[in-house]
């Protein structure tokens, strides 16, 4: 039977990350577990259980699981839209880990287990106008998601119901739409809208370029949440009676030329703008509809987007410093002498 255990898999990542640092601040008993190497991880905490196991394999989860009260299973290997679009094998390959989690948490006694499912369920003829009206969770059938990640994520919504209605398993689901913030993936191809654009306008402005490429024609609308925001909807929705899944996300919708506006003023720079219009962007526009979370939970998540990408912004230039700041000074003192 399960003891006071909390488990937080996929801890090395982003919102593992800022999960655990949570849970930790509100003194739980936390085993972290994630495949990446330690060294890897964006955080970690001395007194925290730490695991490095891979977790699409059952004995790994069973292990993980052993003596868990709540099991937050975040594990999945994703990225943004560049890394889902090339890589829908790899993504489809998470249903072994939710899979495996969710018998191991049965086997472990598990009072609750949270599982983050994402806005990619969504059917695809309902995101076709940048214009789009906000997201309800209905919205996800007929089923049409994103290749590979979408459907991935929807079937393992359904495996949570099953578990919950079949074996007693007291399961969460939430659909995260968009989640930014320091302590996460800046740059390789697995970063997301908010930092890559982030990251580039630091890069142009340190590199003197004063130019900035933008994936799609700009006009594409998202809405983003805070990872703050998002930390403490998890927590919520977890300890809630909501039993289908929810939307997790802000309603407040921005174009991507919005988006570069915010991290330009940010940073006290204009840059000249092209557009790689066979980029991979994404469906054309997703808002969250928050009806549902503020009639369930009267609070819905509501950090500026202006805000929580100063404090994104702030992170990812002093992460960009520490590891590209020679290179610029180089390029200035060669440049200098001609």
């Amino acid at each position: 039977m399960a003891d006071n255990v909390v488990l937080v898999t996929g801890a090395g990542g982003f919102i593992g990350g800022h999960l655990v640092a949570e849970l930790h601040r509100q003194g739980q008993s936390v085993r972290a577990v994630d495949c990446k190497p330690l060294a890897e991880w964006y955080q970690t905490f001395p007194d925290v259980e730490n695991q490095v196991a891979d977790l699409q394999l059952i004995d790994a989860c069973r292990s993980a699981a052993r003596g868990a009260r709540e099991v937050y299973q975040l594990a999945a290997d994703m990225g943004g839209m560049g890394f889902i679009e090339h890589n829908k094998g790899l993504c489809m390959l998470s249903v072994l880990t939710n899979t495996h989690m969710l018998m191991a948490a049965r086997e472990a006694g598990a009072q609750r287990f949270f599982y983050s499912s994402s806005a990619c369920v969504y059917n695809a003829d309902k995101q076709k106008s940048a214009d789009v009206v906000a997201l309800r969770e209905e919205d996800a059938y007929p089923a049409m998601p994103e290749d590979g990640y979408g459907w991935e994520k929807l079937f393992s919504e359904r495996m949570c119901r099953h578990f919950r209605e079949d074996f007693g398993l007291a399961t969460r689901v939430a659909r995260f739409h968009n989640v930014y913030g320091p302590h996460g993936t800046w740059e390789g191809g697995r970063e997301k809208a908010p930092a890559a654009i982030c990251r580039k306008v630091i890069q142009a402005k340190l590199s003197g370029s004063n130019a900035i490429e933008i994936w799609g024609d700009g006009t594409q609308t998202r809405s983003f949440m805070y990872i703050d925001d998002c930390i403490k909807g998890i927590l919520a929705i977890t300890h809630s009676d909501i039993l289908e899944p929810i939307n997790l996300g802000s309603s407040e919708l921005v174009t991507v030329n919005q988006l570069v506006d915010i991290a330009e003023a940010i940073a006290g720079i204009r840059l000249k703008r092209s557009y790689k219009l066979d980029a991979p962007k994404g469906v054309n526009g997703r808002n969250s509809d928050n009806t549902r979370i503020k009639r369930e939970l009267d609070w819905e998540p509501s950090i500026r987007l202006r805000d929580g990408m100063e404090r994104t912004y702030r992170w990812i230039e002093g992460e960009y410093l520490k590891k590209y700041a020679p290179t610029h000074r180089t390029a200035a003192r060669t440049a200098a002498t001609y």
